[in-house]
């Protein structure tokens, strides 16, 4: 189990740099006096497929060697690193097979389809992702490129955290959402690099709160069904990203359903941004732990704007 070094992430950021958006840092005065604190919001929303996901989409598959762009990449997903995946690859000359459960938002099956990719679709268990994915290995050779459990998206993510410190130096906190721990991951092993003093704090939605029972227990906790509508956070960790979350990270804070909510709405409202629900959850864990991050300098990553309109938490509850 390889696991990347600071020089890896360098390394990738290197290899993406003219291909990936280096996104802004915005800031938002009303927000610092709602929470006390001093915000910086890393945009990965204005990141190209819309999501932080394209970093190590675009690291991977320009890291495959010869044989394996003519094979092509596989990969299963619901989401973001489909899209993200599809994007990077088949810009490139390279076929992607991408396998999506049923169940996944619309919006982000339009854009799999639309990015050229070649969709199968499965039942909604990983069980059911994982077979459709080694048959389609089976059938064409194609490289598995995992959402999470590879060392080149990992290094990939990680270059999200370089460019906010570059913008942020010395922050006495870096928040990132925690899904199955890459974006998480990825940060910490930059952020330990480049600001060894600040504080590394994963957020998570409390109906999906393996990774906070994992690093309570020092050990992988195995997911309960979740039901957030944090749909991007709903993967569990690997022992890759567990690995580097145990070492580095100071720990995962939960958060309510009704508190991404809210937090989506003020970064709507008050940002004037578009952000998905799972983006949300980091400005979420500073609005309910507002003591610890009180006249605090804080970097937020924000993962994502591929929010589905027709189910905006907000609008439901209007």
């Amino acid at each position: 189990m390889f696991i990347p070094e600071f020089r890896d992430i360098e390394s990738a950021m290197e290899l993406i740099a003219p291909h990936v958006h280096r996104t802004p840092v915005l800031t938002s005065r009303q927000l610092d006096a709602i929470t006390g604190a001093r915000l910086f919001f890393k945009c990965e929303n204005f990141q190209k497929v819309g999501a932080f996901k394209f970093r190590g989409a675009t690291n991977a598959v320009l890291s495959l060697s010869g044989s394996q762009r003519a094979a092509g990449v596989v990969t299963h997903s619901s989401g973001n690193h489909a899209a993200a995946l599809a994007h990077a690859a088949v810009s490139r000359g390279v076929k992607a097979y991408i396998v999506m459960p049923s169940s996944a938002p619309e919006v982000k099956k339009r854009a799999v389809a639309g990015y050229g990719a070649e969709i199968t679709f499965c039942e909604p268990t990983l069980a059911a992702r994982e077979a459709a994915a080694a048959e389609i290995i089976r059938r064409t050779g194609a490289t598995m490129i995992h959402s999470y459990d590879n060392f080149f998206i990992i290094a990939g993510q990680g270059t999200a955290a370089i460019e906010m410190l570059a913008d942020i130096p010395a922050p006495d906190a870096v928040i990132a959402p925690v899904g199955g721990g890459g974006l998480l991951s990825g940060s910490a092993i930059a952020t330990r690099h480049l600001a060894p003093a600040a504080k590394i704090y994963g957020a998570e939605p409390l109906l999906a709160d393996d990774a906070a029972r994992s690093l309570h227990a020092g050990a992988i906790q195995p997911a309960l069904p979740p039901r957030t509508i944090a749909d991007g956070l709903l993967t569990s960790l690997c022992e890759r990203t567990f690995t580097v979350i145990r070492e580095s990270v100071n720990g995962i804070l939960t958060v309510t359903e009704e508190q991404i909510t809210e937090a989506m709405t003020l970064i709507w409202t008050r940002m004037k941004i578009v952000v998905e629900p799972s983006a949300a959850v980091p400005l979420a864990a500073v609005l309910a732990n507002r003591e610890l991050f009180r006249d605090k300098s804080v970097g937020i990553i924000v993962s994502g704007g591929n929010a589905d309109l027709s189910k905006l938490p907000f609008a439901q509850d209007a």
